[in-house]
């Protein structure tokens, strides 16, 4: 049910009224180059995204299904996260609290915002949500090997420590391909240690593959490196960060707290049941961020989407425990008999939980819930601009033309001297500041595309080379605010 549930709310207004973000717009560009133009690329920039970009490849090579292809994967994704984490609560806590947690993950608005958008952050969670129930495999296999030792099933002590080594070399596998994909996966890792520590048997094994993981992405972690300078734009977190990532832990606590005061959620592990699992998964990965920020500001909220596993698991358990002690109150009231409140009180109950949360999803699926909309900008500058005009960016992203070429089309780009693929770039290499002032100077109308807040802005005199003629010798015939972008027509003094 709660990978169903996933998948329906996956497909709801996938197309989102066939807006596309800036971020998604660099996946759906990159995703069609070629896998030559893709390695090449990665060797200057973006190389924490490279295994997306080419499984991105592989799915528009098999079908070109514009927006729905390009979100398709973080659909299946989100779904095979909630199906994990049900499974999780159901090891752990028992089959309703697998339950409650897998749809609570379905209907968390991070997971329904990221299973509808074309980036790598909802694979990340459904590795690493697979990656945990391995982990919880092989503890247990610890587990039961310790028990061998003491004199139960002696002759199955090698079988089980074969075992056991698979279970970890799988684990191991799965944690290498979700760090492959989001570099900050690897906190997760660090959060799986803490677990593995509160065990009896896993902190040594748990050690020895995450050297394993660790030494295997360090050509990764070396190139990344050399492209620091693709995060300085993440600013220090701001106020409501710091709130958000409080009142989640906050929650994540107070359910850990319910389930350690009633001894439910145990489960029979070596994990030490849901808050031993759950809760390291909900509060390191973004606790580590956040703590670092007045050293490098890194925190951003996606990087650690995969928090919401723990969240869910500690919800699902919560709302299990919860249930059960209302349920043994009604058994000592009355005529009660088994498991199951009535009926109507659980349709009542899903309908109250559904109302909740559907103001949030149905925004969820407009453009409006994203920071900008490249259709839109891409529509508006059709609209202003006529054909022959020139066309600056500022700063020099071109993330706005990227999966809208044909906007921009009958505009002279001035700037441009290759392409994106052409350069092996993002978005593409600019002429010098000299031959961008000659070009610009020639034209008769101009329309500059500004993005005015979140980006960072060039630090090169090819910047300061377009400022300067568009001061000098046009003037502004009008100015468009589209989401993050702002548009501004110029023309010679006099031809507005």
């Amino acid at each position: 049910m709660p990978a169903a549930a996933a998948l329906a709310l996956g497909f709801w207004g996938i197309r989102r009224q066939d807006s596309l973000w800036s971020d998604e717009a660099v996946t759906y560009e990159v995703a069609h180059r070629s896998t030559s133009d893709i390695a090449r690329l990665l060797a200057e920039a973006d190389v924490v995204h490279g295994l997306h970009y080419f499984l991105m490849h592989a799915v528009f090579a098999l079908w070109e299904g514009g927006t729905v292809a390009l979100r398709l994967p973080s659909v299946l994704a989100v779904a095979a996260t909630a199906a994990g984490v049900g499974l999780l609560g159901r090891r752990l806590a028992g089959p309703r609290a697998g339950l409650f947690a897998g749809l609570v993950l379905a209907l968390l608005p991070s997971l329904q915002r990221y299973a509808q958008e074309g980036r790598s952050y909802a694979l990340v969670c459904a590795l690493m949500t697979w990656g945990t129930w391995l982990l919880l495999d092989a503890l247990d296999a610890g587990s039961r090997k310790r028990r061998a030792a003491r004199g139960e099933r002696r002759s199955w002590l090698g079988a089980q420590q074969f075992g056991r080594r698979f279970r970890w070399a799988g684990y191991g596998a799965v944690m290498l391909v979700a760090c492959l994909v989001h570099a900050f996966a690897v906190l997760g890792l660090v959060a799986h240690g803490v677990t593995a520590a509160l065990s009896r048997t896993g902190l040594r094994p748990w050690a020895t593959t995450a050297s394993v993981v660790s030494a295997s992405l360090a050509p990764l972690a070396l190139v990344s490196a050399t492209q620091s300078g693709q995060v300085s734009w993440i600013a220090a977190p701001a106020l409501s960060d710091l709130v958000d990532q409080a009142v989640v832990s906050a929650v994540g606590v107070a359910c850990a707290l319910l389930l350690l005061s009633g001894r439910t959620g145990g489960g029979t592990t070596a994990a030490g049941g849901v808050p031993a699992l759950a809760l390291p998964l909900l509060l390191l990965p973004a606790g580590l961020l956040l703590a670092l920020s007045p050293l490098r500001p890194l925190y951003v909220d996606r990087y650690v989407l995969y928090g919401s596993i723990g969240l869910a698991l500690l919800t699902g358990a919560a709302l299990d425990r919860a249930l059960r002690h209302v349920l043994t109150r009604l058994r000592a009231r009355g005529p009660l008999r088994g498991p199951r409140l009535p009926v109507p009180v659980v349709a009542v109950a899903s309908a109250l939980v559904t109302l909740a949360v559907l103001p949030a999803s149905r925004e969820l699926r407009t453009p409006a819930s994203r920071s900008d909309d490249v259709t839109a900008v891409a529509e508006a500058v059709r609209e202003m601009g006529a054909p022959g005009d020139g066309l600056v960016f500022l700063p020099a992203r071109r993330a706005w033309v990227l999966a809208t070429p044909d906007g921009y089309a009958e505009l002279d780009d001035v700037a441009l001297a290759d392409s994106p693929a052409a350069s092996g770039t993002l978005f593409g290499a600019e002429l010098a500041p000299a031959v961008i002032r000659e070009r610009l100077t020639a034209q008769r109308r101009v329309v500059a595309v500004r993005d005015v807040f979140g980006e960072p802005r060039d630090s090169t005199g090819r910047r300061d080379a377009k400022e300067a003629v568009l001061r000098a010798r046009f003037e502004e015939c009008g100015t468009r605010r589209v989401t993050r972008a702002q548009i501004t027509v110029y023309a010679r003094p006099g031809h507005c």
